[in-house]
Order: structure tokens, then sequence, then C-alpha cells
């Protein structure tokens, strides 16, 4: 009891294993892969009410390529100063169950004492977990601080464009953070050990390469351009062509997703084209890739005639994700360093996404550092996915210690 009479709370009994467990368990029974997301964004809305978090529910809706109408959960908590605004961002979909797992995917489970089995327990219902515990806690232990917090649990992450974070930036919800920490799994996701602090991510670019030939009898192929063997020989060509190195990215990567062509019977093909996710570092822009296309092009001696075309955006803006850094000596990194260190007694490991997700979002259309912090685990996106419950708390932990660096000035 105080010396007010009001009683006090600590942060061990905010911020705890059984707490965790208890959440996350939560999280992991709601089934939400992308596009069907609505009762754990529910259950995320009910949860930060009780708790007096004041959350919103943010409507949606893409008109433009898929006509999804979805929900985000957002809030804004002021302090009563000026002061650094710090969003926190999560996703609370998944992917869609996929064969081979070994226990039920929706059923919580325990094993060697730290490890909790269930699909998103990585990726990443433990972000989001350790997110809303410690937006809890910040609050309860220092309800008056300096800035202001922006938090938002978003939709389809896993899902085309991530659409979710894309409408939050669409609809200038969070336009005026200064920076920006997002729980995603980073020890899980790099290999590293946990801590692991991700300070950057390469970007990814989908285009499609369509080809147009001439038709002609299957018995005469000689008469005919065949489109479909021409796409062949680009394919084969882009494979060979060296992409550019970062030096703290690594290397652009060209992986062909989809091939299409043919299909008149006894003909040859007159059409084809083919798709490409292309992962970028910096200075691989689209018109980058078009040049590398086009010299992959000329060194196939092709005869069909070529036209590139680049996914479009849902919103405004283009369909690709673009790469990013943060410098480790920046005053956030700094910050964000000295409070992993705090809570686990060791130096966080530096790494690089090698893939994306709404971290390049938030970077890229905020222009402000962005952070991905997380739990370690393994098997995301796959069977059998899991998490270390000791990594989740330490995460949780390190979110309450970063906040109150930033904002208890």
């Amino acid at each position: 009891m105080s010396m007010s009479g009001v009683m006090s709370i600590s942060k061990e009994e905010c911020i705890n294993r059984d707490r965790v467990i208890h959440l996350l368990s939560d999280l992991i029974q709601i089934y939400s892969p992308y596009f069907q997301e609505d009762e754990i964004m529910d259950y995320a809305y009910n949860w930060l009410s009780e708790h007096e978090l004041l959350p919103d529910m943010h409507h949606y809706h893409e008109d433009k390529i898929t006509g999804f109408r979805g929900k985000n959960v957002v809030g804004r908590l002021k302090g009563n100063k000026k002061g650094t605004k710090v969003l926190l961002n999560a996703h609370l979909d998944t992917v869609n169950i996929c064969k081979g797992w070994n226990r039920d995917p929706l059923k919580p489970n325990i094993e060697d004492d730290n490890k909790l089995y269930g699909l998103g327990a990585l990726d990443m219902k433990s972000g989001a977990a350790a997110m809303m515990i410690a937006l809890d806690t910040f609050m309860k232990l220092h309800p008056e601080f300096s800035g202001e917090i922006l938090y938002s649990f978003v939709s389809v992450e896993e899902g085309p464009f991530g659409l979710g974070a894309q409408a939050l930036m669409h609809d200038g919800l969070c336009s005026d953070a200064d920076v920006a920490l997002i729980p995603e799994p980073s020890s899980g996701f790099s290999g590293n050990a946990f801590p692991c602090l991700c300070l950057g991510a390469r970007g990814g670019i989908n285009y499609t390469v369509r080809f147009t030939g001439k038709a002609a009898h299957a018995a005469n192929p000689e008469e005919g351009i065949s489109a479909l063997v021409d796409a062949s020989k680009v394919m084969v060509s882009l494979k060979q062509l060296e992409t550019m190195k970062d030096e703290k990215l690594g290397k652009g990567s060209i992986c062909i997703i989809e091939a299409k062509g043919g299909g008149q019977a006894c003909s040859v093909a007159d059409e084809a084209s083919f798709t490409i996710f292309r992962h970028v570092v910096r200075g691989e822009d689209e018109n980058y890739l078009k040049e590398e296309i086009q010299k992959a092009i000329q060194n196939a001696s092709i005869q069909s005639g070529t036209e590139i075309e680049f996914r479009e955006g849902p919103f405004d803006g283009s369909g690709g994700f673009d790469p990013y850094t943060v410098e480790e000596d920046h005053p956030f990194t700094v910050a964000l360093n000295k409070c992993i260190k705090k809570v686990t007694e060791e130096t966080a490991k530096v790494s690089y996404f090698s893939s994306i997700g709404d971290f390049n979002t938030v970077a890229s259309r905020l222009q402000i550092p962005t952070f991905v912090f997380g739990p370690a685990g393994e098997n995301y996106h796959t069977h059998d996915e899991f998490v270390y419950i000791d990594s989740v708390v330490k995460t949780a932990e390190v979110i309450y210690e970063y906040l109150k660096e930033l904002l208890l000035k």
C-alpha cells in the first residue's frame, strides 16, 4: 500500500511468464489467417479496452485490386508533455494451416518447459502479446510521461501488399511518428540467438514479363515464333545475371514464381509470360530492374515482342516494398541497445531481414528509424511452429524499457 492509500503494482506483476502464456494462448486459439481477422481484431480491441488503453477500430476498404474490407486496431496514448512519438506495430494474422502438423495448431501446447507450440506462436502473435503487455505495464506504472505512444495491430500482413499497414499509412493514422519498433521475431527469422536486433531489411518488387510471338501449326513450328520458348530463354538468361550487393543487406535475389504460355491445341504458343518476385537491396529500384530484364532479353537473342508490367499498389504508391537500413550509431538505436542489454544482460546481435514485412512499409512511408526486435523460436510458415516463452517475456520487458527510455524525460 502506498502513502496515498492506492495499491501499488510492480513491473514483475505486469510482465511475467504466466501472463504471457495466458494472453499468447488466447491469441493462438483464434484462427486468423489473412483476410479472416475479424475475430482476433475484436479480441484485441476488447483486451485493450479492458486495460484502459483507448483503442479504436480502424475500418478500411481496398477497392482497387482485392475488394477487401478489413480492420486494424489502433490507439494513441498522449503524455502530459511534448516529446517523442513512438509507434509500436504488430500484425495479428497468420498464414493458413499447412500440412504436417504433429500437434493441433490451434491448441497451445507447452513442451520442454519453454517451447509454446501453435500457429502464429512465433510469427507474430508472441510479439503482439509482448507489445500488449508492455503497453499495459507502461501505462499502469507511468501514467504521466512525455510524448505519445501510437500503437497498431494490423491485418493482412501475410497476404498481398501488407494491406493493413498500407491502409494505416494511406489514412495517415501514424504519419507523425518519430520512431517505430516492430516486435517481429528477429531472432527466429535471422537464425541468430536471442537477443537480435534487425536494423533494416531487403525490399521486394513483383513484376511480370509478357511475350508476344507468332502462332503456327505444330507440324510447322519453324513458321511461327514461340513465345513460350522465348520466355524460357529469358528466364534462364535472367537467372544468370549478377544482382547488386549491399554492404549491410547482402545481395538481391531473383525468384520466378509463375510462368504461363500456350494453351491452343497443336499450335505454336504466340503468348507467354512469367512473374518474378525480386528481393532488392538499396539501389535496385524499378528503373534498375527494367535495365536488368532488358539485358536478359538481349542476351537471350529472342524474336518475340516483350512488355514489362510492375505490380500496381493497392492504395497510393507502387506495389513494391522498399529496402531500408538504420544506422548503428543513431540515437534511437543506441537507446534501444541500452534497453536490450539491461533486460537480457547481453549485447544484441545486429542483423538485417532478408525478406519483407510491414517494417518496410513503415520505414519507407514514414521515413523514420524502424527497428525489428522480437522473440526466438522455429518453424514459422510451416508445421510445428513454436516460440521460446522466456524470449517473449524479455521482449515485453525490452519494449517497456524502451518506452521508459524515450518517454520519461
